[in-house]
């Protein structure tokens, strides 16, 4: 039997990672030549190209896209198993991906984090904040927090609570333009429009009794970051539809005002998002814990 040769398969998970063969071969203190001989020789092993190459950009073939998540795991697996086997004489160690939104990562996040730094002295946090969908095998993320409708897929996904949705706008801007009692009426308003969902003019709804209902909106403002909206909806200058962690306080506070409260936006949730497979370094499953724990409880509060 011929065995695979996992060392290749590795070096094709990293080269995807760093996005180079030099990116590669610096993370893992190898030469350049040794990245290019062992992708060579995968390649030549698979019969198919992995890559496009050329003097500037190095892009994954159909075959190459396909296989990098089975790479991924095979080098998160690899680590986790060395680390499984020195764990007992030593406390979790190494750096850990993690990515989350934006906003919801500075405030809610973050402060966290603090926390569990100090419980594991030895473990260092990469922490990358977009409210853009991250593609977490592509580039090598450990740990994802996503505030969304989570579509099927390969990924290991923990649901940790519900995410709220409300229609806000200022008093003010309601007292002239009129308060929506049916979503159908959000044409005429004048809709901020969040641009990381799959439809974002499409805004669609749905009633305790079963109705639904969907919209078409425009407006003034276009933006992938919903805080970005908060100062001119504060202003008076439309509607947006936000979830509860970034308008709560300024509802509380009368800056904001929220409009067709027995419509629901949608079944949105706090997930904590993992790469597919079984094994896993100590220092991501210590992470992980740590976070649903948390982040369950806040989810519980602010219920």
């Amino acid at each position: 039997m011929k065995l695979p040769d996992f060392e290749a398969w590795a070096i094709f998970a990293a080269v995807v990672e760093h996005r180079s063969f030099s990116g590669a071969a610096e993370a893992l203190g190898v030469s350049k030549a040794t990245i290019s001989k062992a992708i060579t020789r995968l390649e030549q092993r698979l019969g198919t190209a992995l890559f496009h190459r050329t003097s500037r950009r190095l892009t994954l073939t159909d075959s190459g896209r396909g296989l990098a998540e089975r790479a991924q795991r095979i080098l998160s697996e690899g680590e986790a198993a060395e680390e499984a086997a020195f764990e007992s004489a030593s406390a979790p160690a190494g750096v850990v991906r993690l990515a989350a939104p934006l906003t919801f990562g500075i405030s809610h996040l973050a402060p966290t984090l603090a926390e569990f730094m100090e419980m594991h002295p030895g473990i260092r946090i990469d922490l990358r904040l977009s409210d853009a969908f991250v593609d977490i095998v592509g580039e090598g993320i450990d740990v994802a927090i996503r505030i969304a409708e989570l579509p099927d897929s390969s990924l290991r996904a923990r649901r940790l609570g519900p995410v709220t949705t409300y229609v806000v706008g200022a008093p003010g801007y309601f007292d002239r333009a009129g308060r929506p009692r049916h979503p159908a009426e959000l044409a005429t308003h004048a809709c901020f429009i969040y641009t990381n969902t799959a439809s974002p003019e499409m805004w669609r709804f749905r009633k305790a009794g079963g109705e639904e209902a969907a919209v078409r909106v425009d407006g003034p403002i276009r933006t992938d970051n919903g805080e970005a909206m908060l100062p001119a909806l504060c202003a008076g200058l439309g509607v947006a539809r936000l979830p509860d962690f970034l308008v709560d306080k300024h509802v509380a506070a009368g800056r904001l005002e929220v409009v067709l409260n027995d419509w629901s936006g949608g079944a949105a949730g706090l997930h904590l998002l993992t790469p597919p497979g079984t094994l896993r370094p100590a220092r991501v499953e210590a992470l992980i814990e740590f976070l649903s724990d948390r982040l369950k409880r806040m989810c519980v509060d602010a219920a």
